[in-house]
């Protein structure tokens, strides 16, 4: 279960991780409210289950009550990688000296939790380059000691004061993730804003099997893309790319995001129609991502038991419809592979057999093949 900034700050209140004064406000005029108590410049941020909010114009300053009313009016109408904005977070404007990612999650290769440090925070993790990264592996056995933060703590830059307050704050994080048997926790950016070390922001993604065991506040787990695609059976995962991927089978879908970004190109969602789906969640499925406003709609079908012309007519129906718009790149092989070919190319609508060709296609580079196998 992944928690709301506001909800993973509550949580890190208790283990006595220092955060910025706010609360949470669902209408403008609570916004103005909670502004006119803390009673200094405030940073409004959009409360939905992403990460990129502040790209996607989801965090707004504002210098007094009525400006913070304004700017959450604007916030809590906006949609954010297929999240409505309900709610929206309140707090003082921190002046930040230094930003540092701080995260616990688990390493699958050394089945251990590991901690993550990097003295370029505020930005994904992803981004930055290796050599500013430190990792350390944490022993289920013996916990995270004192001398491993201080340490930690010296390649951030830290000392003194701030150095302490930082050890203290990681083994805080430490034993969250271990005593509410989360899956990561993570602090992006911990801020160094005078003689203060503070979480500007939060995350907290719980275990699901373990939640009978915590008291922790309900939260929604589906966006309403998420929501859709549940009710016809399938599987959807928000990314933060900017072409909507489908395609049939884990491996596959996951495949064809990993061949987008061979080509600079990345894909804004996982969605698997699985080997046996039908005309009519095709179709659906279909409906639901041309709704995402995609640059691009990227279809790879490997057929089995899923029949190409099954695929080609799901997309005609939708393409008749007017949902579908230019650009579409398909990429159909398998059974029944000719016939849902010749159905497409009636129609004016190219489908490659090759999926390096789609994908090249897909991210703006000419394809070296055409529509035929290499």
């Amino acid at each position: 279960m992944k928690l709301y900034e506001y909800m993973a700050k509550e949580v890190f209140q208790q283990y006595r991780i220092p955060v910025p004064r706010g609360r949470v406000a669902a209408e403008p005029h609570e916004a103005e409210e909670i502004a006119r108590e803390l009673g200094v410049p405030v940073v409004v941020k959009v409360q939905v289950l992403a990460g990129g909010r502040g790209k996607a114009g989801g965090v707004k300053f504002a210098d007094n009550p009525r400006e913070a009313k304004h700017v959450a009016d604007e916030l809590l109408k906006m949609e954010i990688h297929g999240y409505r904005v309900r709610r929206v977070l309140v707090e003082e404007k921190v002046d930040i000296d230094q930003e540092i990612y701080l995260g616990i999650t688990i390493d699958p290769g050394d089945r251990c939790p590991i901690l993550i440090a990097s003295s370029h925070g505020g930005v994904s993790i992803e981004e930055v380059p290796d050599k500013h990264i430190v990792r350390e592996r944490i022993p289920m056995q013996w916990g995270l000691y004192p001398y491993q933060v201080r340490a930690i703590a010296e390649r951030m830059g830290l000392d003194g004061g701030l150095g302490r307050d930082f050890g203290n704050i990681a083994i805080a994080l430490y034993r969250l993730f271990r005593e509410k048997d989360a899956e990561l926790t993570e602090i992006n950016p911990l801020v160094v804003s005078g003689d203060q070390v503070l979480a500007a922001d939060a995350r907290l993604n719980v275990d699901d099997d373990s939640l009978f065991r915590h008291d922790l506040p309900d939260t929604e787990k589906l966006s309403e893309i998420e929501e859709r695609v549940a009710e016809i059976g399938l599987s959807y995962v928000q990314l933060e790319g900017d072409v909507a991927v489908l395609a049939n089978g884990a491996g596959a879908t996951m495949a064809t995001m990993d061949i987008l970004q061979q080509y600079d190109s990345a894909a804004m969602n996982f969605l698997d129609v699985g080997g046996g789906a039908g005309v009519e969640s095709m179709t659906e499925a279909l409906r639901i991502l041309a709704d995402t406003g995609p640059r691009v709609l990227l279809v790879n079908i490997f057929g089995g038991i899923t029949r190409c012309d099954d695929v080609a007519e799901a997309i005609l129906r939708v393409q008749r419809e007017g949902v579908l718009r230019d650009p579409l790149v398909v990429r159909l092989i398998g059974t029944n592979e000719e016939q849902g070919i010749d159905l497409l190319e009636e129609e004016g609508i190219t489908a490659f057999r090759n999926l390096e060709d789609a994908a090249r296609v897909a991210a703006g580079t000419p394809a070296s093949g055409g529509a035929e196998e290499d």
